[in-house]
């Protein structure tokens, strides 16, 4: 099991570089978007796509956050060894506490835990693939 964890802690920490390759294509949004305020024509179709690219970050960054906790979870729960079960315990008890998780979701296993942290990863990724989309459509706007 604590090789499961390890092995899902190193897949989320991952998502750091995901997350810096966002935040590099939502500062050009910010650039492109301050562009009329240095002299450059307005463009509605830049402001538009510069905006788009900014949700998409902002939407990034909110799974980045989240895979980053889950990544530091999996990686202190493997280091758990013998208490796993009762640091398990603790953990949804705090999540309950504070209200991160419903009580149904109480005694899940490890294997779901996982599939649900990776799927957090996922979403972050297409977070990250949908501002490269814009970008790339930006450019062909620009140059046509």
């Amino acid at each position: 099991m604590q090789a499961d964890l390890l092995l899902v802690a190193a897949l989320l920490r991952r998502g750091r570089s995901l997350d810096h390759c966002s935040s590099a294509l939502s500062l050009v949004a910010v650039l492109f978007g301050l562009a009329p305020w240095l002299g450059a024509p307005p463009s509605l179709i830049l402001a538009l796509l510069c905006a788009a690219l900014l949700i998409a970050g902002l939407a990034e960054k909110y799974w980045a956050l989240r895979v980053a906790l889950d990544a530091k979870l999996f990686q202190r729960l493997a280091e758990a060894g013998e208490q796993l079960d009762s640091q398990t315990h603790a953990l949804d008890q705090a999540l309950q506490n504070l209200g991160l998780q419903n009580a149904q979701q109480t005694g899940r296993s490890w294997s779901l835990r996982s599939q649900g942290a990776l799927d957090l990863l996922r979403k972050q990724a297409l977070c990250l693939l949908l501002q490269i989309v814009i970008v790339v459509l930006g450019f062909f706007i620009v140059l046509a």
